[in-house]
């Protein structure tokens, strides 16, 4: 037997399927039965009940399960030995990164990194960060850059690359701007534009309503900070933004700092601990550029 008979094999009897088992493959479905059929003659047991319509598992193709897979684990792990050794880095990395980002030393970091390593086939999707965290612990994605309201998001590693108190942005002459001090309660006795749930800075808010029993009208939510500080200097809205994001419209908005709000909004990248070459080597390349962007 060879580890191709080992993998259609696994994936026949998880499939349970032959079709569905050789697109899985990339071969035929024929490929796929006679390697099989060779499998079961050098074993001297027929290892599926083919009689109906889905594929079962016989007895013996039960018993030869778990082996199998063990088996192709070893194999993979052979070659991560190899890699780790040699530095040879290939494969795929699919990279998450929360809607509306413009924090451009991510991009950065993936160029630098498919500079050095050019066999790495590497995807990024957009998505809340509540969804990319979820997606990072279960192995969906390696990595992603994600708003946060903790530091290190549960059963992850993490990189602090931004960590700032909220804001509240208004046009030039609004009420809140004439304020020596802006309260949370000062905040929600206007309507509301911010982040969509999910994101690490629309938690912090809601946690920071929560603790002072404030229900606050949220009229307007957008995923962009742009989005927010132009429906903001149109009057519609009090933005909640981070301090740096509303830094970016001082020639449309005035931004005051909500006092008792002291928990921050958190931009982190997070990955899941692993023996990944490539994760550890596109972290590293992140910790490059964003510590090249913030020198102090």
């Amino acid at each position: 037997m060879d580890l191709r008979q080992l993998e259609y094999f696994v994936a026949v009897a998880e499939e349970r399927n032959f079709t569905r088992a050789a697109e899985r493959v990339h071969i035929s479905q024929s490929g796929v039965s006679a390697q099989i059929r060779r499998l079961e003659r050098e074993l001297g047991a027929d290892l599926f009940d083919r009689s109906a319509r889905t594929v079962t598992l016989t007895v013996a193709g039960k018993a030869a399960l778990d082996p199998a897979r063990a088996a192709l684990a070893a194999a993979g792990a052979v070659g991560q030995a190899v890699t780790e050794v040699t530095g040879l880095i290939r494969g795929r990395l699919a990279v998450g990164m929360v809607v509306g980002c413009t924090i451009t030393p991510l991009f950065d970091a993936l160029a630098a990194f498919h500079r050095a390593h050019p066999g790495v086939e590497i995807s990024l999707t957009e998505d809340n960060s509540d969804r990319l965290a979820e997606e990072v612990r279960a192995g969906a994605l390696d990595l992603a850059l994600v708003g946060t309201a903790t530091a290190v998001p549960p059963a992850l590693e993490a990189m602090t690359i931004i960590s700032e108190r909220l804001v509240v942005a208004i046009p030039h002459g609004h009420p809140l701007a004439e304020l020596p001090r802006v309260t949370l309660r000062d905040v929600v006795a206007h309507p509301i534009v911010c982040m969509p749930p999910g994101t690490g800075l629309r938690t912090v808010f809601d946690d920071a309503c929560a603790a002072q029993g404030l229900q606050p009208a949220i009229a307007l939510q957008a995923g962009a900070a742009e989005a927010i500080a132009h429906l903001a200097a149109r009057g519609l809205a009090a933005a909640v933004l981070s301090d740096s994001m509303a830094a970016s419209y001082r020639d449309l908005l005035t931004a005051r700092v909500i006092d008792d709000v002291e928990a921050p909004a958190v931009l982190a990248l997070v990955w899941r601990s692993t023996h990944s070459p490539a994760v550890r080597e596109l972290v590293g390349h992140c910790r490059g550029a964003f510590t090249a962007r913030d020198p102090g």
